[in-house]
C-alpha cells in the first residue's frame, strides 16, 4: 500500500468511527438539542475530512470545462442531500455515507490497480542503472546510454546486464526470470550472446557490446510496456464514449426529476421528495463501475501475461487474441530450431562432364560440398552456415575465387567461381537457368548446385523441431483455436514432415515472402467469414509483413529479428511457443470478466435508476448501486491477474 493509500485508509477509519458515533447518538435522540445548524456541522465536518479531495477535483474540472464526471455527480448529490437536511429532511447521514463509501470504493480501485501494475512494474525494474565499461585500462561507471558498440563491459555477480552483447571472457549463470518468466538460470560462456536485463548469478563476465542502448532488448521492452496502455480495446473505447454521453444525460435527467413533478403537481410530490429522488438518481448513475473495472480488467490481463514472460503491446491486441480461430506459423525459427545440419550430399551421376568436374565418387561428395560452401561463403543464412560447418573447422575456403555473388530472392545464390557461373539454390533456380536437374524426393531442404551450365548434384539439409512444439500445438487447439496452418518457403516434403510431426492441420510450402502475405490474406478472409480472427507467429525479417497484416502477430523476442518484434502485437520473450495457449486463455478469461462487469453494472444501475424515479429506492440502495457495484466489479477484474491454466 502506498503512502497516499495509507493516508486515505486512515481518513476512512476516522470518518467511519465518527459516522458510527453520530449515527448512534442521532438514533438515540441525543443530537436533538444541537439544532439544525449544529447537526449540519457535526455531519459536515467528517464529510469534509473524507471528501475534500473529491470536491477539489470536481471544482478543478469544472474550471477546466470538464464538468460531467463522477466527482461532479458525487458533489451535486451530497450537497443536495445536505440541503434536504437543512430543510428538515433526515438526509445528513445519507450524505456522509455516500461520500464515505465512495472513498472506500476508490481505495479498492487504487489497491487493485497497484496489484495489477506490480508484475508490469517488475518488468520495468529490469532497466540497469549503470554500466561498468573498460576504457584505457580503467573501469568507468557510466550510464548505459553512454556505452557504444565495441565497448567491453565488466559485469560482476549480482549485477544486471546493461546492454546486449557477446561474452568474451568468463562463465556464469544468468537469471532471466524478469524477462522470460523462466525460473531456471541460463549458463553462458565465451562466445555466447547475452541480452540486457538479465542478472549475472555468479562469477565475472567480460562482454563486448553489440547494440546501442536504444536498440537493446531492455530498451525495446520498456518502450513496449510504457505504450501498452495507450492502445485501447474496442470495448474500452465504447465505455469511454458511453460515459461521455451517459453522464450529462443522467445529470439533465436528475434536474428534470427534481423540478418537473412538483412544478406540474405530478403524483403529489413536494420539492423535497423530488430532490431526494434526483439525489438517488445522480448517485446510482455514476459510471465508476464501468470506467474503472473495464480498463482494470484489461490491465490485469496484460499484467498476467507479463508474469509468464509475454509482452502484450495493448489491450486491443488482448481483445483480438481472445477471438483467435486460426493460428498460422512460420516454420524455421518458430516451430523448428533453425539449426540446420547437412544430412546427405548426393553428387550427380551418369554424365561424363560432371564426373570430370567432380572426380571419383569418393571425391565427389567433398568437392560438391566445397563448391556449395564457396558459393555460400558471403551469406549469413542458416543454410549457408550449415554447409560451411559440414566441411569442418579445419577447412579453409579461398573466397577470392568467388566474385559477383548475388542473391536471387527466394531462389538461391548466383556467383562466379573461377570465372564460371555458379548456381546454388532450389529447383526453380535450376529450371530458370536451363539446368537439367531432377527433383529430389527426400525430406528436408534440398540445395541444388550447378557450375558452368553443368548440374553437380544436391545437398539435403534438415532442421530439428523445437522442444515443446508438439505440446504447444495440442494446447493451442485445446484453448479454442480451431485451425493451425504452417507457411514456409521450404519445399513440400520437408514442410509436410514437420506438420505431420506436430499435428498441424494445413501446410503451404515453397512460398516467397510475397506469397506468404497472399496466403495470409486468404486465410484472414476465411477466418473473418466464420466470425473469427487470425494470428501469425514468426521471427524473421521476411515475417514482418505478415505479422503486421494478421489480426494478432506473435514474435519471438529472444531470437527474433528487430523488424519482426517491431511489427508484432505480442512478443514471446523466451521464444517458447508454449506460452501462446496461455496468452489465449488469459485473453479469453479477461474478455469474460470484462463483459460480465459491463452487463452486471448496467443491469443493476438501470434497475435502481428505475426504482429511484418511482421513489422505491432509498439513498442507501443508490450507494450500493454505485459503490457496491464498483467494488464487486473491481474484485472481479482482479481475477485477471491470475493466469488461467
Amino acid at each position: 500500500m502506498t503512502k497516499k493509500e495509507h493516508r486515505t485508509l486512515i481518513r476512512i477509519i476516522v470518518t467511519l468511527i465518527w459516522f458510527a458515533a453520530l449515527l448512534g447518538t442521532d438514533r438515540a435522540g441525543l443530537l436533538r438539542g444541537a439544532g439544525t445548524y449544529g447537526r449540519f456541522l457535526l455531519y459536515f465536518l467528517p464529510y469534509l475530512l473524507i471528501g475534500y479531495d473529491v470536491l477539489l477535483k470536481a471544482l478543478r474540472n469544472i474550471i477546466r470545462g470538464q464538468v460531467f464526471d463522477e466527482h461532479f455527480l458525487m458533489m451535486i448529490a451530497t450537497f443536495a442531500a445536505f440541503g434536504l437536511g437543512l430543510m428538515g429532511d433526515e438526509a445528513y447521514s445519507e450524505a456522509l455515507a455516500v461520500m464515505l463509501f465512495y472513498q472506500i470504493g476508490e481505495l479498492f480501485q487504487d489497491v487493485a490497480v497497484g496489484k495489477s501494475r506490480k508484475s508490469i512494474a517488475d518488468m520495468m525494474s529490469i532497466a540497469p542503472e549503470s554500466a561498468n565499461v573498460e576504457r584505457n585500462g580503467r573501469v568507468e561507471v557510466m550510464d548505459p546510454e553512454e556505452a557504444h558498440i565495441g565497448d567491453i563491459l565488466l559485469i560482476k555477480a549480482g549485477e544486471k546486464v546493461p546492454l546486449d552483447g557477446t561474452v568474451i571472457e568468463g562463465e556464469s549463470y544468468l537469471n532471466t526470470a524478469a524477462l522470460t518468466g523462466e525460473s531456471v538460470p541460463r549458463r553462458v560462456k565465451a562466445g555466447d550472446p547475452v541480452i540486457s536485463g538479465c542478472v549475472n548469478g555468479e562469477g565475472t563476465l567480460r562482454v563486448r557490446v553489440e547494440k546501442e542502448y536504444e536498440d537493446s532488448t531492455v530498451a525495446r521492452i520498456l518502450d513496449l510496456v510504457e505504450n501498452a496502455s495507450s492502445r485501447k480495446a474496442r470495448l474500452e473505447n465504447f465505455i469511454t464514449r458511453f460515459a461521455r454521453v451517459y453522464t450529462p444525460v443522467v445529470t439533465i435527467g436528475a434536474v428534470l426529476l427534481a423540478v418537473l413533478p412538483p412544478l406540474f403537481h405530478i403524483g403529489g410530490l413536494t420539492y423535497a421528495d423530488s430532490i431526494r429522488r434526483a439525489c438517488n438518481f445522480l448517485i446510482v448513475s455514476c459510471p465508476c463501475a464501468l470506467v474503472i473495472s473495464v480498463p482494470l480488467g484489461f490491465f490485469g490481463g496484460i499484467g498476467a501475461s507479463s508474469k509468464i514472460g509475454v509482452l502484450v503491446k495493448g489491450s486491443n491486441y488482448l481483445e483480438a487474441a481472445s477471438g483467435l480461430s486460426t493460428l498460422v506459423f512460420d516454420k524455421t525459427g518458430t516451430l523448428t530450431k533453425g539449426e540446420f545440419r547437412v544430412q546427405k550430399v548426393v553428387p550427380s551421376a551418369g554424365e561424363s562432364d560432371t564426373q570430370n568436374l567432380l572426380g571419383t565418387p569418393e571425391e565427389a561428395q567433398r568437392r560438391l560440398l566445397e563448391t556449395a560452401a564457396l558459393g555460400e561463403s558471403y551469406s549469413n543464412h542458416p543454410i549457408a552456415r550449415s554447409i560451411r560447418e559440414a566441411l569442418g573447422e579445419n577447412t579453409s575456403l579461398d573466397t577470392a575465387r568467388v566474385t559477383d555473388a548475388k542473391e536471387a530472392a527466394g531462389h538461391g545464390i548466383e556467383a562466379l567461381l573461377d570465372g564460371k557461373k555458379l548456381l546454388i539454390g532450389n529447383l526453380s533456380l535450376m529450371t530458370s537457368n536451363h539446368i537439367d536437374a531432377k527433383p529430389a524426393e527426400e525430406p528436408g531442404t534440398i540445395i541444388y548446385t550447378a557450375l558452368d551450365g553443368h548440374y553437380l548434384g544436391y545437398i539435403v539439409i534438415s532442421d530439428t523441431v523445437k522442444e515443446g512444439a508438439k505440446e504447444a500445438i495440442r494446447e493451442i487447439k485445446e484453448a479454442g483455436v480451431s485451425k493451425t496452418v504452417m507457411l514456409t518457403g521450404d519445399r513440400k516434403g520437408a514442410a509436410v514432415q514437420v506438420a505431420e510431426t506436430l499435428g498441424i492441420d494445413e501446410v503451404h510450402s515453397d512460398l516467397l515472402p510475397a506469397d506468404k502475405v497472399s496466403e495470409a490474406e486468404k486465410l484472414i478472409a476465411e477466418a473473418g467469414k466464420a466470425g473469427g480472427k487470425l494470428g501469425f507467429v514468426g521471427d524473421g525479417i521476411n515475417d514482418a509483413p505478415v505479422l503486421m497484416r494478421a489480426d494478432v502477430g506473435f514474435a519471438m523476442g529472444a531470437l527474433g529479428s528487430d523488424a519482426a518484434i517491431e511489427a508484432a502485437d505480442i512478443v514471446l520473450m523466451d521464444d517458447d511457443i508454449r506460452k501462446i495457449p496461455k496468452v489465449i486463455r488469459i485473453a479469453r478469461k479477461t474478455m469474460r470478466i470484462v463483459k460480465s462487469n459491463v452487463v452486471f453494472a448496467i443491469a443493476v444501475k438501470l434497475l435502481i435508476l428505475a426504482l429511484s424515479v418511482f421513489g422505491l429506492a432509498s439513498m442507501w440502495a443508490a450507494v450500493f448501486g454505485d459503490v457496491g457495484v464498483a467494488i464487486l466489479c473491481i474484485l472481479n477484474s482482479m481475477r485477471t491477474l491470475h493466469e488461467s491454466r
